[in-house]
């Protein structure tokens, strides 16, 4: 049976007396989701929408009609229960006598089966309160006033993140990480970017969650869409993925450690005075304790940097040589710049790396943030031609991302390789590599 309900009417809208069976729901859902999509840049044709496309839906200037066989509604067509069918038609019929929807019946089955359902846009703001649905319109203007409000809190990447945002939702485009339709996830969101100035060492993302939300997990469902602000809004960052994201921002899922082979010497904030050149194979110290190092030195010809661990060894394994080597498990850490700073400014680095996206990428993040004289190492064209069995071929994103590399002015010298790389549609692992 019907549930009835009353809608308050609202100027010369019309009051709907009962509440939208399953099936009614669905249909009108489906006709006010086709609605809402329509944008100022593409309005609907001038034809009176009769005629359906492929997905059941046709759209006209003053209506939207949806043919049913493109809806799966399994109790309007049941064989076995007639209720639903009596009920939804039913409905649907008060619904077309206050104007706001035109039925067409199959031939034969007028009163009986329905064969379409045409939304009449004029009338169409009466069928919000009754599915309870807030217009996308209303959602739009309820993010743009949070994000207005909020603005004033922000600067650097976020207040571009939330400047672009506003762009997009006047162009009536996707805001994206933000929500039209979750109001509590945007404002946390907004909170946990605030609450970014206060992050000043390296964080658990669960303790960074506790202090902000007073729940350990909350973060959890927020740090994709930190992580896609930043990537959009701030360049350095663009190649990085999530994790490396969040490192940046001093946010990891567990306290880190660098790892460092030979004779280093680092000094401390208290001018304490660390040796790890007795250390085999290698020293790791916290991540957060090397971000607060003042000064460090070696007694060694200079530092090999290397992106993977696995090569780190495998150098150490093999060299003959007293010699300073740091892991920088992928891209380096903002704790691992800030020892290489710590360096004097002569002490030569060196990067061994794969030869590809990522490696070249290192390259130059250490070249722009730590010694603009950082040198490659075994990261060349004789190196690949060397090793080209064991190379793989690189992927349309690879060559996209190589090629946007080759305009980075720290990279003008290894534009070569990169163009070598494009030309032979290659890429090298290091671990392919003999280290010495």
């Amino acid at each position: 049976m019907t549930v009835l309900a009353s809608f308050p009417a609202k100027d010369d809208a019309p009051i709907i007396r009962f509440t939208p069976s399953p099936d009614v729901a669905a249909l009108l859902h489906t006709l006010l989701d086709v609605y809402e999509r329509r944008t100022p840049s593409q309005p609907f044709p001038s034809a009176e929408g009769r005629e359906g496309s492929q997905a059941g839906v046709g759209r006209g200037s003053r209506a939207i009609r949806f043919n049913l066989d493109a809806l799966t509604l399994p109790a309007y067509h049941s064989q076995f229960d007639p209720d639903p069918r009596q009920i939804t038609n039913h409905q649907l019929q008060e619904l077309e006598q206050i104007g706001l929807v035109r039925l067409d019946w199959i031939p034969g089955e007028t009163g009986h089966l329905l064969s379409a359902v045409t939304l009449v846009l004029a009338r169409v703001d009466a069928l919000f309160p009754l599915l309870n649905r807030i217009p996308v319109a209303s959602r739009r203007a309820r993010l743009t006033d949070l994000l207005l409000g909020e603005r004033f809190r922000f600067k650097d990447w976020r207040l571009r993140a939330i400047q672009h945002t506003l762009v997009q939702l006047k162009a009536d485009k996707s805001p994206a990480p933000f929500s039209l339709a979750a109001g509590e996830f945007n404002r946390d969101l907004l909170t946990a970017l605030a609450a970014l100035d206060e992050v000043r060492e390296e964080t658990p993302y669960r303790v960074f969650s506790v202090r902000v939300f007073n729940d350990s997990k909350r973060f959890d469902e927020l740090m994709g869409a930190v992580a896609a602000l930043a990537r959009r809004h701030q360049p350095e960052w663009k190649g990085l993925s999530n994790d490396e994201i969040l490192r940046e921002l001093n946010l990891v899922a567990n306290p880190g450690h660098l790892y460092l082979h030979g004779p280093w010497r680092l000094v401390d904030e208290t001018g304490q005075v660390m040796s790890l050149g007795e250390f085999r194979p290698s020293a790791g110290i916290p991540a957060s304790q090397a971000a607060k190092l003042r000064r460090v030195a070696i007694d060694a010809p200079g530092v090999m940097c290397v992106e993977n661990p696995t090569s780190f060894y495998e150098l150490i394994r093999n060299t003959q040589y007293a010699i300073a080597a740091l892991c920088l498990w992928g891209n380096p850490s903002p704790a691992c710049r800030h020892l290489l700073r710590c360096l004097p400014e002569d002490t030569p680095l060196l990067v061994w790396a794969d030869i590809d996206y990522g490696g070249l990428s290192i390259l130059a993040q250490l070249r722009e943030q730590v010694n603009d004289r950082t040198a490659p190492y075994r990261m060349d064209v004789e190196t690949l031609e060397a090793h080209a069995q064991w190379a793989r071929p690189l992927t349309p994103g690879n060559a996209r991302n190589l090629a946007r590399l080759a305009h980075r002015p720290s990279l003008a010298d290894m534009r070569p390789l990169i163009g070598h790389l494009l030309q032979r549609g290659l890429k090298l692992e290091q671990e392919a590599i003999t280290p010495i």
